[in-house]
């Protein structure tokens, strides 16, 4: 080592050293002032601490410069003001980004794209007066049905887990908590409120807490939401399991655990089994709430000064709100001031979602249309015309503008070609297929050069309803996969009078297609695409953006080829859940298995072509380094996500097929190519050994799969651990 290098190499250390003494003494510093506050509380204000004092907020302490803490939803933008009640206020600048809902965020498999979605969502928390923003979502996608998967983002926890950590870290960054939810085990909206959850702790483990894993360790998410349904026969809220055992004992989590709204349901489990701030009571007591009587309110005072619980234990909530009030700067007033609506934002919108519309068939490259070709286009649907920000319940959003697919296509083909526009259906309860509507849909698709049919799901029925909810929305679950209002008869109308046909889908997951999909040359999935996404799906559909979306999850054929359908429960019976498809979740069900799916998780179409090459795997102890080339052979600039999954020939336990352990997002020019180099930690080899109780690496040889999705792996290697 030259004296230069030395020189460096310990300046490097001192620098690493008094940064983490900084830290340290930083950290030791905002204890001290912690524990100080602490003392000068009186047990009244320490329970007020620990509770709602108004439909979002926290009780504060004003003698001592303790504010309350503002919450928000949701998950893709800041919800619609309503003050302390529940009513939405009227005539106030509330109208915000609406960003692109979770799934599509996921399916960009773009994780620095997570960072700037994040940011944006705290930037404009931070400008509406907010502290904790309730977000990311992140329940694991178990079955097509749940009404709330548009949120979530993904059926597999390592994608869950890449994703979420940006997320986080974006939110943060702005000086805005973030708050991961809802933990745990909750893959259902029927019967949320009291379902109880049985999966064995390998389930547990390997499928259903990864995401919340990484959320804490790597993403330091400041607080977390416990969900409403019992997991294992306790409620999940105040669970000793999850709570104390698992998330504040194993994973050293220092934040605070929140409540959902009205989930507390025990004054003394809720003490005891780590509760740190109950919600949402209030709305059991409506129309006249008293906050004194929630199970964290006047009956702790009581129990405290009766000797029947020690006041410590409420010591350590309040230490653990304050510990996020002091790291997003409530207390000392250095707050950023925040963004709002500004074009950046809305850039960023547009990215999410021109990354993560999916590109699912494109027969005889139908796609990109090109517009200077074209004379007539039939737009046709529903959903074409449909805004959906304020729909889906508590993740609704006043948007401050949202371009819908037929103002984006409009705008970009211009006046010279000319758009005829046909709903097609209604959108009603119980609503059937419309004869007289689909003939005029037909008539126009006949008359046109192309139709592009816009559907799928919707959040509900009446947007301006909070509760008139349905499919993609909270609180309820869709009854089956099939298309309401009478879709399929359309499609296959507008097929028949014109084979240059689209179909564009929105929704939060897949929709049952094989009355139409073998006769369709194209189908896009746009999600719900944020108020950018008519733009969006504009630029994709006439070529100016190249579709680099891949699935994240499985799109099976019909409703009875799912896991947790076919082999589990769901929605289980009106007391108990159990999780029988237990680690076989999404592609790990469908490879193991060998059933065929409609489209593969990670599956995902581009109009330039990508190949595989010079595959290299070479361990190093119990890493693995994995190497590879991918060349752009078409000629169009695009983006691919390439995927490594790993499979395990011979095993104690039963292992799935093949797991997803490593990604990349890669952008080629026409001719490029780039060596891609991914490294396989540890874990990615490791299951979990329920009979051992733990995380167990097996020593034998593992197969290294790499390609563009779970079902088009191109490369195969080996490593010998």
């Amino acid at each position: 080592m030259t004296r230069k290098h030395y020189a460096l190499s310990i300046l490097l250390i001192l620098v690493f050293v008094t940064g983490g003494q900084a830290q340290m003494q930083t950290n030791a510093s905002v204890e001290a002032k912690i524990e100080a506050l602490i003392k000068q509380l009186t047990l009244e204000e320490k329970v007020k601490m620990i509770h709602a004092s108004s439909s979002f907020t926290t009780g504060g302490v004003p003698r001592l410069g303790i504010p309350e803490m503002v919450t928000s939803d949701g998950p893709h933008g800041v919800r619609p003001e309503h003050g302390r009640d529940w009513n939405l206020d009227q005539n106030v600048y509330d109208s915000g980004t609406y960003l692109p809902v979770g799934v599509c965020l996921a399916a960009t498999w773009n994780p620095k794209l997570g960072y700037s979605f994040g940011s944006v969502l705290g930037s404009e928390a931070n400008f509406r007066g907010k502290d904790v923003i309730l977000g990311p979502g992140i329940n694991i996608i178990r079955s097509p049905l749940n009404g709330r998967n548009f949120e979530y983002q993904s059926e597999d926890p390592y994608l869950v887990s890449k994703m979420v950590v940006g997320y986080i870290k974006g939110v943060q960054d702005q000086g805005i908590s973030a708050c991961v939810k809802h933990y745990a085990a909750n893959n259902q909206e029927t019967r949320r409120f009291w379902v109880n959850v049985n999966m064995s702790e390998r389930a547990l483990r390997e499928i259903y807490l990864p995401g919340f894993k990484a959320a804490v360790q790597e993403g330091d998410v400041n607080t977390l939401m416990g969900s409403y349904n019992k997991f294992r026969g306790q409620w999940a809220t105040h669970n000793a399991y999850l709570m104390n055992q698992i998330l504040k004992t194993e994973w050293g989590f220092k934040g605070l655990v929140m409540s959902d709204w009205n989930a507390v349901h025990n004054t003394m489990e809720a003490i005891w089994n780590g509760t740190d701030l109950e919600m949402g009571t209030d709305l059991g007591m409506l129309p006249n709430p008293n906050y004194g009587k929630f199970f964290l309110g006047d009956t702790v005072v009581t129990m405290v000064k009766a000797g029947q619980v020690p006041e410590y234990v409420i010591d350590e909530k309040v230490r653990r709100i304050l510990r996020v009030m002091f790291k997003t700067n409530m207390i000392d007033g250095k707050r950023k001031k925040g963004e709002y609506n500004v074009k950046t934002h809305q850039q960023t919108a547009a990215q999410v979602a021109e990354e993560g519309i999916v590109l699912l068939k494109n027969e005889n490259n139908i796609l990109p249309f090109n517009k200077s070709k074209l004379k007539s286009i039939a737009v046709i649907g529903v959903n074409a015309t449909r805004p959906q920000s304020m729909g889906g319940g508590s993740s609704q959003v006043k948007a401050f503008y949202e371009v819908t697919p037929l103002q984006g296509i409009q705008k970009l083909v211009g006046s010279g070609v000319n758009i005829t526009y046909a709903p097609g259906y209604t959108i009603t309860r119980g609503g059937t297929a419309d004869q007289l509507s689909i003939n005029k849909a037909a008539e126009a698709a006949k008359n046109a050069d192309v139709a592009i049919v816009v559907g799928g799901w919707t959040h509900g029925y009446n947007y301006s309803v909070w509760s008139d909810n349905a499919y993609d929305a909270e609180d309820t679950d869709k009854p089956d996969m099939q298309m309401p209002f009478g879709q399929d008869e359309l499609i296959k109308a507008v097929l028949a009078a014109n084979s240059n046909t689209v179909v564009v889908l929105m929704g939060g997951g897949p929709i049952d297609m094989t009355q139409w999909v073998d006769q369709t040359k194209g189908i896009l999935q746009a999600w719900y695409p944020g108020m950018e996404g008519g733009n969006a799906l504009a630029k994709i559909l006439f070529g100016q953006v190249n579709p680099s979306g891949k699935l994240p999850m499985t799109f099976p054929k019909k409703l009875e080829d799912a896991p947790a359908h076919k082999l589990g429960q769901y929605p289980g019976d009106s007391v108990n859940v159990y999780y029988y498809d237990d680690i076989y979740v999404g592609y790990r069900y469908y490879d193991t298995y060998k059933v065929d799916p409609q489209f593969a998780f990670g599956h995902g179409l581009s109009y330039t072509q990508f190949e595989y090459s010079n595959l290299k795997v070479q361990g190093t102890g119990k890493n693995v380094t994995v190497s590879f080339t991918i060349k752009n052979t078409g000629k169009l600039a695009g983006s691919e996500v390439a995927q490594v999954y790993v499979h395990q020939q011979k095993s104690l336990l039963p292992r799935p097929e093949k797991e997803l352990k490593a990604f990349d997002k890669v952008m080629l020019q026409p001719g490029q190519q780039k060596t891609v180099t991914l490294t396989l930690k540890e874990d990615a080899f490791q299951y979990y050994n329920d009979m051992q109780h733990k995380w167990v690496l097996e020593p034998g040889t593992f197969d290294i799969l790499v390609g563009g999705s779970s079902k088009e792996l191109k490369l195969n290697g080996k490593v010998t651990l």
